[in-house]
């Protein structure tokens, strides 16, 4: 099927989805400093949007899992990240994004966390790959956008021979390839030799499949390096984000200014605090830490701004800051 991924001019960088990061707040901040090629949204349970809209009928505004699929102005194409181990529930959530308007779906198999993998989803999909298969199937079914999935190269190791053949079969648009193991978490270097063998199995078996590399990645000339290097056609970029929304304009975290660098926090916190339904103002500390730091008398300030409990606050702080005070 024909979609908007067949159009981006290669290499192409795109957004990693991330909890409580990847926001529409923080979409926002970025996609005004220069957007990725593609957007993408935090993950949203499947199950959980089934089960609050339909089951508790809670209202649409009341929802936080409907908050975390807001689509702001400039962030196109935009797509959503949905989990689920039930082929029905996938139907759903896919359904409903196509009614949102999203550009694509996304499915989650990497996510490493416990509590997602007690329901047999993330990365516990690579164990069960006919659940995979099943799921792939469900979501391809319910709409015509076009199905992304995001993976691993294995789960306790390496199994790309294995596990890369099974999401081929089932022919999704893209697959982005985290180049680590489950078991390695983010605890080791994304190894982008990996990427290498997944792109000669993905021109074996099916060509047509659009390859995207994640791992450490935190420039755009560094992506374009490793995506020529390895042969796929895009890179994701993901913690290379923090600090930097200039990141997709091929500005490195040291060019910016700092007092820029303040502004932009600013109008970050502004722009969180008036998402409906509200999130607590305190998830908003990691992107404090990586704002604020690398310069003399970074950990004071930080140490102040962590306290601050609204965007009003935040700004008083850094303008006492900014004031010499």
């Amino acid at each position: 099927m024909h979609s908007f991924w067949q159009e981006l001019k290669k290499p192409f960088f795109v957004m990693a989805p991330m909890a409580d990061v990847t926001d529409a707040a923080f979409r926002a901040l970025v996609a005004a400093r220069g957007a990725p090629d593609v957007f993408w949204t935090e993950f949203v349970s499947a199950d959980g949007l089934y089960h609050t809209r339909e089951i508790q009928k809670m209202p649409d505004d009341e929802n936080p899992l409907m908050r975390d699929l807001i689509k702001g102005e400039g962030q196109r194409p935009i797509i959503a990240q949905i989990f689920s181990s039930k082929p029905e529930m996938i139907a759903y959530a896919v359904k409903l994004v196509a009614e949102l308007g999203f550009d694509g779906v996304d499915l989650n198999m990497g996510c490493p966390d416990r509590s997602i993998e007690k329901q047999g989803c993330g990365s516990a999909m690579i164990k069960t790959p006919e659940v995979a298969r099943a799921v792939i199937r469900a979501a391809k079914a319910a709409s015509s956008l076009p199905v992304s999935v995001k993976t691993r190269v294995g789960y306790n190791k390496e199994s790309l021979d294995e596990w890369l053949p099974v999401l081929l079969e089932e022919a999704p648009a893209v697959i982005t390839l985290h180049l680590r193991t489950r078991k390695e978490m983010s605890l080791v270097p994304a190894n982008w030799e990996f990427m290498k063998k997944a792109v000669e199995i993905r021109n074996r078996l099916n060509p047509g499949v659009l390859l995207i590399g994640n791992g450490d990645v935190t420039s755009v000339e560094q992506g374009t390096r490793l995506v020529e290097e390895s042969g796929c056609e895009g890179a994701m970029i993901g913690r290379g984000m923090f600090g930097n929304p200039w990141v997709f304009a091929g500005r490195k975290s040291d060019d910016t200014p700092l007092a820029e660098k303040l502004a932009a926090l600013i109008e970050l916190a502004h722009s969180f605090e008036k998402m409906t339904p509200p999130k607590n103002f305190s998830i908003l500390k990691k992107h404090i830490k990586a704002f604020a730091t690398g310069f003399d008398g970074a950990a004071h300030l930080r140490a102040r701004l962590m306290e601050a409990e609204s965007a009003d606050a935040l700004e008083a702080i850094i303008a006492q800051h900014n004031a010499g005070e």
